[in-house]
């Protein structure tokens, strides 16, 4: 798996590139600004070697406010298979909500936090990569909590409210169960529940039913 890393400390960027290097994948390059993340990844694609990843920093200079998610919302407009990864120090509803805008397949929004938990992170970059989501379970707290469906919502059970946050992190049925204690069976069950009461049709493919939940969340 080929990973390219935006992050303008050079301590953390050199941490990152050990921590997924030790695991097998490959950092092919480290950059320390949006406008350099943007300039490396179209020559990969120009050379016709696309990175499977892109992890970056929301905030790089030169003002330090939101150069990486611009880069990042940038490149997902460019290069629809790439896979777009951020990460922040603090949950930002604003750049979580336009870095999700359209599809929300191969994207992810960590807090910088979650990096010390590496099995959960490596994790996330792999979902990512694959086509998958990975939400850090504050911002989906914040995007549940602040929907403007409230009323909708409010149809929900605590236990469906529970599988629906797990859905919007990019969890699939397995491990909702594992990560609730239930059968396979009562998630399935949850999931049938909560897209009949939101009104969204149903998908056997996890990256659908996980867009249709974030299009629902960000309408």
């Amino acid at each position: 798996m080929r990973v390219v890393i935006a992050e303008d400390s050079v301590l953390l960027r050199e941490g990152l590139t050990r921590l997924l290097t030790d695991r097998g994948y490959e950092v092919v390059a480290g950059v320390g600004d949006g406008d350099a993340l943007v300039k490396t990844v179209a020559e990969f694609a120009d050379a016709g070697q696309l990175p499977d990843v892109v992890v970056a920093d929301v905030r790089m200079p030169p003002t330090h406010t939101d150069e990486g998610v611009r880069a990042a919302v940038q490149l997902r407009e460019t290069h629809g298979d790439l896979g777009v990864l951020v990460l922040s120090q603090y949950v930002e509803e604003q750049y979580a909500t336009e870095l999700l805008a359209g599809s929300s397949r191969g994207v992810g929004y960590l807090l910088k936090d979650r990096v010390a938990e590496v099995r959960e992170f490596v994790d996330a970059v792999a979902r990512v990569a694959q086509g998958g989501t990975a939400l850090d379970p504050e911002v989906v707290a914040q995007l549940l909590g602040r929907s403007r469906k409230q009323d909708v919502l409010a149809g929900l059970t605590p236990r469906e409210r529970e599988v629906l946050g797990l859905m919007a992190e990019g969890r699939t049925n397995s491990a909702i169960a594992r990560q609730l204690v239930v059968s396979h069976g009562a998630v399935e069950k949850h999931v049938s529940n909560i897209f009949l009461k939101l009104g969204l049709s149903q998908s056997d493919a996890d990256h659908r039913r996980v867009l249709a939940v974030l299009t629902y969340l960000n309408s």
